[in-house]
């Protein structure tokens, strides 16, 4: 079944750092054509934090520019979102959407909240 699945949100203090992971099934992970993480906070409109396009190149939204990085295991099948220096306005539930060949696979998403 093609599936992706989000892990390791948590309560974090300002400045702190979390990575996040991104397990994708074998056959999203052989045939995608851009991994990219959104968030979204309740009320609010989901927004596009970072994406790893299979041919390697990366974009990051302006926010997190600097501060995130997206990476990928491929022997673990897995994409990574490496935060640092994060900001109470990093507070949101993240997810993971793969854009593939037949259509977008995304997961439930995982909450980062970020608060002293």
């Amino acid at each position: 079944q093609a599936q992706v699945v989000e892990s390791g949100g948590d309560l974090v203090q300002p400045g702190g750092s979390l990575r996040l992971s991104c397990a994708a099934s074998g056959t999203i992970f052989s045939s995608f054509q851009v991994m990219a993480w959104y968030r979204q906070v309740p009320g609010k409109e989901r927004e596009f934090v970072a994406g790893l396009y299979a041919g390697g190149p990366k974009k990051y939204a302006d926010s997190v520019k600097g501060r995130f990085t997206v990476s990928r295991d491929n022997p673990k099948n897995t994409i990574y979102l490496q935060m640092t220096d994060l900001k109470p306005e990093d507070t949101a539930t993240y997810y993971c959407d793969a854009i593939t060949p037949w259509g977008t696979v995304g997961g439930q998403g995982t909450q980062v909240t970020v608060s002293s």
